[in-house]
């Protein structure tokens, strides 16, 4: 695996240095096992089938965090919005990622994962606006120079806000679970497609 510096995972030390987005939202290390209970409600409706976690117990959900916490090549973070949790992102380096098997890394490479939390209220842009909030996040905070996706193929929805995003698709490759498309967004691409949505 490479262990170029660049490459090495970046996280974010949120208690010393707290960030809050533009659109209010602040980012906090999981807290395991703190927050696993909640994780552990958020997973089980149908909505949340591409997250894989349906059928996890809260322990081995708990178990699932911990091993990822303690990694050293990958992140959880709890995006809260008016101090209440509103999404799970995963921060994770490719370098250590099967991802790495179907292109070639490069320094400041950055891949995610965003699960959305359920909601009373329908906020018409609600995701995209998450979305968003975890790019800039990613570019500003961690240092990413590239995020690097790998949704599920058949997850139209995402699709559309990760070109919305600036995303640029490359193909599909088959993980044992799913067929998954492989994307790619510089900051500039961000800044450009960000700046015509806007």
């Amino acid at each position: 695996m490479p262990t170029d510096a660049h490459t090495k995972h970046r996280r974010a030390d949120a208690a010393s240095a707290p960030y809050t987005d533009a659109e209010g939202f602040t980012f906090h290390l999981l807290r395991i096992p703190e927050d696993i209970p909640m994780l552990h409600r958020w997973f089980q409706p149908e909505r949340a089938s591409f997250w894989l976690m349906r059928d996890k117990t809260e322990a081995e959900i708990g178990q699932v965090y911990k091993r990822l916490m303690d990694s050293g090549h990958a992140t959880a973070y709890l995006g809260c919005k008016g101090g209440h949790p509103a999404f799970l992102a995963e921060c994770y380096d490719p370098a250590h990622d099967r991802i790495r098997a179907f292109y070639d890394v490069q320094p400041g490479d950055l891949g995610m994962h965003l699960f959305i939390g359920p909601s009373d209220v329908r906020i018409p842009g609600y995701t995209r606006t998450v979305f968003f909030a975890l790019m800039r996040f990613m570019f500003e905070h961690l240092g990413a120079a590239r995020i690097v996706v790998e949704p599920d193929a058949n997850n139209t929805r995402i699709h559309a806000i990760n070109r919305a995003a600036g995303f640029v698709y490359d193909r599909n490759v088959a993980f044992p679970e799913k067929i998954a498309s492989l994307a790619f967004c510089t900051q500039r691409d961000f800044e450009q497609a960000t700046t015509a949505i806007a």
